[in-house]
């Protein structure tokens, strides 16, 4: 070691070889040292972190196992009897049965067992005494929904009219979004038997007087619309609606359907009876081209005495989406009918509060039935495959698939598209109503009607042909949520499924000459559907002439 010179510092002989060596040494121990010191660091953090990917693989394995342990261990319940569309994997298995079996076929002559028993009735009094028909006053109401609704809303329209006295304009039918059907009430409708069978009861005009068209500018959306309260009884209309049909001299009520109570005095239901059972008759065009399918249909079947089954289905493609039920689809379906009710109904089913259950909805009897499920009862009630069948019915969900069945079961069955040709139908296509209208008296003329579903077409239906039937309404209305339970008991065997459907038949029957007593009416329940005993009157003072009139 030596002084430096300039500075009088200390340094290092850096050309000593002893102390170059010891320095490189020192230099490479220190190195070591250091990178001792940083795989020890980094190779515990290593470790902690294999330590961590090991845990997390134990535990992803765990519930990995644990899934099919705990099912095993605690297996979820067993789907509801009912809950399930297996309908399909039953027939498939019974239709060797089904095909070769027409051993207890049923004679539609002697179908109906049950009768109506008359009970002692109270006289008719004078249809026409005490009725002075409105002429100052009028009524203008707006007739909403599809042919059975707007069929409803012209009946209350009538006896609204009555007990208001006031004068009834032609009701304008609503263009609705979903049934897109631009007819008017002449279109459907005979116009001049309308006005004239009601004329000793309600006066029924075209259109308002010119002096009342010019002081609302001759257009009738300028007339203030009042709006009304559901199911509004008559005690409403006479205290809130009636001052104001006093002071205007015109009121107009949109929308109206089930806008005026089922429960009215005796002479507004004999009103309602009136319209609906004689003063609604169907336009020439539509009664024409119906009489010649219901001619065509007995023609088809002279095997059974020109009598025949009429089917009222409801498997198309919208109904099927708005029961939110599942059927044998699958995947495919289920994506078919979420675009279909968005399209449709927007975010409706989307919302939170919104539960879909398709196996409570087929539980309960709201799925609306297939063509296979129908065939299926009809041949376990007795009904051979000679029978002729008319489906009623709009366009079917994946046709092709689902009708097959139906027609393996029933050769003989027929539509309007069958029985009529292109240029018959040609008037008629586009217009639902009219359409319907033609579904509507070939089932009105059948034997049997068989509903599959609600709604207003076979409530009305019903009720016309107890009306025409005096009170029995020879319909066979299964019980659903019986039924899906048996259809889904795929170990049944074909007789007994036979001994259960012929029960439903009977206790069909059974009901149909029944009258509700309900201390609340409903759609279910109203005159239109059972009509008797307020229609009673009416039916008594029409001639057996009119009463063939009704159904062709």
């Amino acid at each position: 070691m030596a002084l430096n010179s300039a500075n009088g510092d200390m340094y290092t002989n850096t050309t000593d070889p002893t102390t170059t060596s010891f320095r490189r040494k020192l230099n490479l121990s220190f190195k070591h040292r250091r990178r001792g010191v940083s795989y020890i660091f980094f190779s515990r953090i290593f470790h902690r972190k294999y330590l961590l990917f090991l845990a997390i693989l134990y535990i992803m394995g765990l519930i990995t196992c644990a899934g099919p342990l705990l099912t095993i261990l605690n297996p979820p319940p067993p789907p509801k009897p009912g809950s399930l569309y297996r309908s399909h994997e039953l027939f498939q298995k019974l239709w060797p049965e089904i095909q070769s079996d027409n051993s207890s076929t049923i004679e539609l002559s002697s179908l109906w067992r049950y009768k109506r028993k008359l009970k002692e009735q109270r006289a008719c009094p004078n249809a026409t005494a005490g009725w002075q028909p409105g002429l100052r006053n009028y009524l203008i109401v707006d007739a909403n929904g599809g042919l059975n609704q707007q069929r409803s809303s012209i009946c209350n329209a009538v006896a609204l009219a009555g007990l208001l006295n006031a004068t009834l304009v032609i009701p304008h039918f609503d263009l609705h979004s979903v049934w897109k059907d631009s007819s008017e009430f002449a279109d459907i409708y005979d116009e001049d038997h309308f006005i004239s069978s009601l004329k000793d009861f309600v006066t029924v005009v075209r259109d308002l007087p010119e002096e009342l068209m010019e002081s609302y500018d001759f257009n009738i959306t300028n007339i203030p619309n009042i709006r009304v309260q559901a199911w509004a009884p008559a005690r409403y209309y006479l205290d809130e609606v009636y001052p104001v049909l006093q002071e205007k001299r015109v009121i107009r009520i949109s929308p109206f359907a089930n806008r005026l109570a089922m429960s009215m005095p005796s002479h507004v239901q004999f009103l309602r009876c009136l319209t609906n059972y004689k003063a609604l008759r169907f336009s020439s065009p539509i009664l024409n081209l119906a009489k010649e399918l219901v001619s065509r249909m007995t023609e088809r079947s002279l095997n059974s005495g020109g009598k025949y089954v009429s089917v009222h289905l409801r498997f198309e493609e919208d109904m099927v989406a708005f029961s939110c039920c599942v059927y044998d689809g699958g995947e495919a379906e289920k994506l078919e009918m979420d675009l279909i009710r968005e399209k449709g109904w927007g975010k409706k089913f989307k919302q939170k509060n919104r539960v879909i259950s398709p196996g409570l909805n087929r539980i309960n009897g709201r799925c609306p039935m297939t063509p296979l499920e129908v065939g299926m009862m009809l041949r376990g009630m007795g009904f051979a495959n000679d029978t002729s069948i008319y489906l009623a019915s709009g366009k079917i969900y994946m046709e092709e698939r689902y009708l097959a069945p139906l027609r393996e079961m029933f050769p003989l069955l027929q539509t309007k598209e069958s029985l009529a040709n292109a240029d018959e139908l040609a008037a008629f296509q586009g217009y639902s109503s009219r359409l319907a209208a033609l579904d509507y008296m070939v089932c009105l003329s059948s034997e049997v009607f068989v509903t599959t579903q609600g709604g207003n077409f076979p409530h009305f239906l019903m009720g016309h042909r107890r009306f025409i039937y005096n009170g029995h309404a020879k319909t066979i209305k299964p019980d659903k949520s019986k039924l899906v339970v048996l259809l889904q008991n795929i170990s049944a065997s074909w007789d007994s499924f036979k001994d259960q459907m012929e029960l439903m038949l009977a206790e069909s029957d059974r009901k149909g000459i029944m009258v509700p007593r309900v201390k609340k009416s409903t759609r279910k329940t109203s005159i239109y559907s059972n009509p008797f005993p307020e229609c009673r009157c009416l039916w008594e003072s029409l001639s057996a002439s009119t009463r063939a009139d009704l159904y062709i």
